[in-house]
């Protein structure tokens, strides 16, 4: 398959790495347990899953590249330490602001990538690229516009959703180093355990609800593991082994959108004008960065999403 191809499939993966991400909120709503119990489930449903992926993967590859030093493993539980600080500081943000004033500041981790990006990976930025950016990020902005608050109060739960910026910018570009050397499901098996491990410590410290009460709330973290994160967080990690992480940023935008429209679906939440507005500037910011975003070595090239 050549370079042009692997890229589109890698856009593809991406957009629906992001489309099934955004059934994360949800699915969250609809579980019957705490916020980190949930993100333990998610973890412990789909680790069985990834496992055996990862070792159909490397018995039918005897090649591929395993970790075996004490560096390879420190850095993949970076990653799963990255992934749970990003959920637990979100949930507990929560606690203290609004939703949409946490979704607003959360959704600044794409300037946090790509700039890091730039300095680090000496990924080539070009201006086309932070026009569409921005554009993606105000069009998430909108998304939540009418239901912001900045309330003094409030000043503990904005801070937390700012450092959850800042850690699941940690994440992306983790995973973005990792996949120069690992294969996406040895990625997702070992930095998933540390992650699982982590959210039901948080869990059990924070005296939360742990064992699902009914059938539905089972369904939801099951279905959260499976669509969320064995097929989200996947179809994500494969995707940044061949684009940039300041574009793959970018484009997880999509994730709200695709949250919001499932809620008006499923929930019978009502979308706003200013929604509707947000999530096509979304699309139109994301087309826009797409159009000259540099592939994973740097260069630059016209991409048609």
């Amino acid at each position: 398959m050549g370079t042009v191809k692997i890229r589109r499939a890698a856009v593809g993966a991406l957009l629906a790495g992001a489309g099934c991400i955004g059934f994360a909120p949800v699915l969250v709503r609809l579980s019957d347990v705490g916020p980190s119990a949930t993100a333990f489930y998610r973890l412990l449903f789909a680790l069985p899953f990834l496992w055996v992926w990862m070792w159909v993967d490397q018995s039918k590859s005897p090649v591929t590249t395993r970790p075996a030093t004490a560096k390879d493993f420190l850095v993949l539980a970076i990653a799963g330490l990255f992934f749970t600080a990003d959920l637990a500081l979100w949930h507990w943000s929560l606690q203290f602001t609004s939703v949409a004033t946490s979704t607003l500041l959360t959704n600044f981790a794409p300037l946090l990538v790509t700039a890091t990006a730039a300095i680090f990976f000496r990924e080539k930025i070009t201006r086309q690229f932070v026009v569409g950016m921005l554009i993606a990020v105000g069009g998430a902005g909108l998304l939540v516009i009418d239901r912001i608050e900045f309330r003094q109060h409030q000043a503990l739960g904005n801070a937390l959703a700012v450092l959850t910026a800042f850690f699941y910018a940690g994440y992306l570009l983790t995973v973005k180093v990792l996949r120069a050397r690992f294969r996406t499901p040895a990625i997702m098996a070992w930095s998933g355990i540390v992650s699982c491990i982590s959210f039901l410590v948080v869990a059990l410290l924070s005296n939360e609800t742990v064992v699902p009460a009914s059938a539905r709330g089972w369904v939801a973290v099951i279905a959260l593991a499976l669509i969320s994160h064995l097929g989200g967080q996947a179809l994500i990690t494969h995707a940044l082994g061949h684009l940039p992480a300041s574009f793959s940023s970018v484009t997880l935008l999509l994730q709200p959108l695709v949250a919001a429209l499932l809620a008006w679906v499923l929930l019978k939440e009502a979308l706003t004008l200013w929604q509707w507005i947000g999530g096509i500037i979304i699309l139109c910011g994301i087309f826009l960065a797409g159009r000259k975003a540099p592939d994973a070595q740097g260069r630059t090239e016209p991409e048609n999403m």
